[in-house]
């Protein structure tokens, strides 16, 4: 089998990384392509010389160490975007990486589109296992999900290749929702062609990261194509690298599951904000977990649920959820919502018969502006618009009849609540068995309402996906709430467009 993985994968024009590379099949030709609105091939290779080279049983957490095959240089010409690598043997057989490509300083537009790479990195189980996980076991029946969890890795190097059907899978990969409603006494099903997984021996881990056939390229074939938007591109780790990464730009924009979030990167996006920056976030779980990097963006710390046990560091390079009182910043200071008070939607027996859209409240807020839009009307039930994974606040109704946050673990209390729809942390007890893996609503419950009892843990089960915007400082937020947003887009759905179009013109107030 061909694999592959880049030593860096973000750079600027002109800059260079090397492609390393394993294979028994003799040499490869190698494709580099810009995956926007259409595939723009950047650059062919053939002949590229491949070792046949051993995979250490450490892989996940040590990388790789294969030698470099090929350098290769970043072409001036080549405008910042999405790159897809592709390696192909003499056999035919293929494997993918990425690079992203930044623009040159002082060419930057005024929008960049921040890849969810950490979120990428967390899901890769290439080795064996991720920080969820031993997903090998799993998959192979080795072992059941809870005792699989066990295995579950918190450090992760990005010196390997990426699991393929979550990097790269093939055309006609099912979205993570149900497409319609548990019917009366139905068993509840996870996904939206279940057959399809089940043919291409898809793991539970592979739909929920990934820029290709996933959100983000959702997005960007809308706004590059149908729009005609010019934007950047940036990685993750480049705001945790790079102090000044956002410096140039008045928007910037994630896209789908934004869900691992290293403090440096935090910082550069509360402080962009501050000054008058605009957050568009049309993601769901959105920096819900806290990692940090080491070795130069080598090696990424991840040890989740673990993270105050798994090894001995001082609260500003421990992980864990975000919103732990440990840390004192919980992401909804930054973001409006939460994971903890949102959940699932129309996935298992998580509102597994919920409208799949968000019932809207504020019909005359400015993001809601030539929508066509009134109380009480629900949008996107026929993408589905809400599902897999959504962000919440705890809810109040004010004298006027309108939803008001409950300014509790850093939802800020100007937060104005647009639409909502149910959504549940975790499937209660019922007949069926359990379809999402089992989180710890113990733990989940003392932070989200100091009681992780029983009692605490049914209000867990009991949340929203709220769609809202806030200003912070001289900037303003607007977050999505939910992972499907980009779904809304690509289906053309005119509610979703019209709102998205408004919170893109929305003007920043940078001095």
């Amino acid at each position: 089998m061909i694999a592959c993985y880049a030593d860096r994968t973000s750079l600027r024009p002109g800059e260079r990384f090397g492609l390393c590379a394993s294979g028994d099949r003799g040499p490869v030709s190698v494709e580099i392509a810009r995956v926007g609105a259409r595939r723009e091939v950047a650059l062919r290779l053939d002949g590229v010389a491949v070792g046949d080279h051993p995979t250490p049983a450490d892989a996940v957490s040590a990388g790789c160490d294969w030698p470099v095959a090929v350098e290769i240089t970043v072409g001036e010409t080549w405008r910042s975007g999405y790159y897809d690598v592709a390696v192909t043997d003499a056999g035919g057989e293929r494997a993918h990486h990425f690079i992203c490509v930044r623009a040159a300083p002082g060419r930057e537009s005024r929008e960049a589109l921040v890849l969810t790479t950490n979120t990428w990195h967390a899901y890769n189980y290439w080795g064996g296992a991720n920080a969820y996980c031993d997903v090998a076991a799993l998959m192979e029946g080795r072992a059941p999900l809870s005792e699989a969890m066990e295995g579950a890795v918190g450090v992760l190097s990005t010196q390997r290749p990426f699991a393929q059907m979550l990097l790269a899978p093939p055309p006609g990969m099912p979205r993570l929702v149900n497409l319609t409603k548990r019917g009366f006494r139905r068993r509840p099903w996870a996904g939206a062609d279940t057959a399809w997984s089940r043919a291409h021996g898809q793991s539970p881990y592979d739909g929920s990261a990934g820029f290709l056939q996933k959100w983000e390229e959702a997005y960007v074939r809308w706004a590059e194509g149908t729009e005609g938007r010019v934007f950047d591109y940036l990685t993750d780790h480049d705001l945790d690298a790079d102090p000044a990464a956002l410096s140039p730009y008045e928007r910037v924009i994630h896209v789908g599951h934004s869900e691992y979030w290293s403090a440096p990167q935090r910082d550069a996006v509360e402080a962009f904000v501050d000054r008058g920056g605009a957050l568009v976030i049309l993601s769901g779980n959105t920096a819900f977990w806290k990692v940090r990097w080491e070795d130069g963006g080598r090696r990424m710390i991840c040890h989740k649920w673990r993270g105050l046990s798994a090894e001995a560091q001082d609260p500003a390079r421990s992980t864990h959820l975000w919103s732990h009182p440990l840390f004192g910043r919980p992401e909804a200071q930054m973001t409006g919502l939460s994971f903890v008070f949102g959940g699932y939607h129309r996935l298992g027996n998580c509102v597994a018969r919920g409208a799949g859209g968000y019932t809207v409240y504020r019909p005359d807020h400015w993001a809601l502006e030539g929508a066509d839009l009134y109380w009480g009307d629900v949008i996107g039930d026929s993408v589905p618009l809400i599902g897999y994974e959504n962000d919440g606040c705890a809810v109040t109704f004010d004298e006027a009849g309108l939803p008001a946050p409950v300014p509790r673990l850093g939802v800020p209390g100007n937060l104005e609540i647009i639409a909502m729809a149910p959504a549940s942390f975790a499937e209660a007890d019922s007949p069926y068995a359990p379809l999402i893996p089992p989180e710890q609503l113990d733990v989940v419950a003392a932070i989200a309402f100091g009681d992780g009892g029983p009692a605490g843990q049914a209000r867990v089960l009991r949340g929203h996906a709220v769609m809202a915007s806030f200003e912070r400082g001289r900037g303003f937020v607007f977050n999505a709430g939910t992972t499907e947003w980009a779904h809304g887009l690509a289906a053309g759905d005119p509610f979703v467009e019209q709102i998205t179009r408004n919170v893109l013109a929305r003007p920043a107030n940078l001095a």
